[in-house]
């Protein structure tokens, strides 16, 4: 049975080397991305070219969408040269960007006027696991329709899903809050121990293993020894996302002190012209305020 073909939009830093990964498993694919350097990269790899959004659908069983931001998805999907205006009954949207959950239900319920079904599918792990093809996977949406997709998302990562339409963004903002809050005192706790002349490396070499480990002690402590920000995952998209969090956790009257803490943290850090670094430059503000810096000397 041939592999059903994939419409792809948004090749950036996340979506490029997954548009690769379908690529290298078979999967016939139409790209499209407003970037020509990155939607060059992937017609070289195999990929046919689309001239916009709605070429996409019309020339694809199974959309897929990695996008900046809530506003991006709708225009992308909802615009006059958008998915919509293409779609045809039986297809399906995997959005895979990290935007507000309210946002992808209203979506979702446009397109089911078409019989479209959709699931929304945000990814943890950033670039790195982009590349290796070993993202977490949040779907939300009906069980068939994940059923039929999972092969797809398998190629990707490790795809679970967590609940109806909307699940997926909601579960992706609480990893984007746990991600926020534990780079943080990575950066708060070494400088701690830097402080007192003791060597972070050692310190980390300590603990990595102990119940202080995590995937963020792992990944982000060698580049803040480094000095590495070069972004696997940019800070102004973790502010974005911390943004959809307050605004999620404050209509639902929930309090999150330790998220607003940070974000403050970044905003800062944005201010100060660091927009585009990695989020683990979170150390950035700590070395600031402290006098003191994590990198090896």
């Amino acid at each position: 049975m041939p592999k059903p073909k994939i419409g792809f939009i948004g090749l950036g830093i996340m979506g490029l080397p997954m548009a690769k990964n379908l690529l290298n498993a078979g999967y016939p694919l139409i790209a499209f991305d407003l970037n020509e350097k990155p939607l060059k990269e992937i017609i070289q790899s195999g990929a046919q070219r689309a001239s916009s959004n709605s070429e996409v659908a019309a020339g694809c069983d199974i959309i897929i969408t990695m996008l900046p931001n809530s506003p991006d998805v709708q225009k992308v999907v909802l615009a006059e040269d958008g998915i919509i205006q293409a779609v045809s009954k039986g297809q399906i949207l995997i959005d895979m960007s990290s935007i507000a959950p309210l946002v992808s239900q209203d979506i979702a319920k446009k397109l089911e006027e078409k019989g479209v079904e959709m699931l929304d599918a945000p990814v943890s792990g950033g670039q790195e696991k982009a590349v290796s093809g070993t993202l977490a996977i949040m779907v939300g949406g009906k069980e068939q329709t994940f059923a039929t997709c999972k092969p797809i998302l398998e190629v990707l990562g490790n795809p679970v899903l967590v609940g109806d339409l909307g699940a997926g963004g909601t579960t992706k903002l609480v990893n984007q809050a746990i991600v926020a809050v534990n780079i943080a005192i990575v950066a708060e706790a070494l400088l701690l121990g830097k402080k007192a002349k003791v060597d972070p490396k050692r310190i980390f070499e300590a603990i990595k293993s102990g119940l202080a480990g995590s995937q963020c002690l792992t990944d982000k402590a060698p580049r803040m020894f480094q000095a590495n920000y070069d972004p696997g995952f940019r800070m102004k998209l973790h502010v974005k996302d911390l943004n959809n969090v307050l605004q999620t956790s404050q209509a639902l009257h929930n309090a999150m002190p330790l998220t607003a803490q940070v974000m403050e943290m970044m905003q800062s850090l944005i201010a100060e012209g660091h927009s585009e670094v990695d989020h683990g430059g979170l150390a950035l503000f700590y070395e600031k305020i402290n006098g003191v810096s994590l990198k090896e000397e």
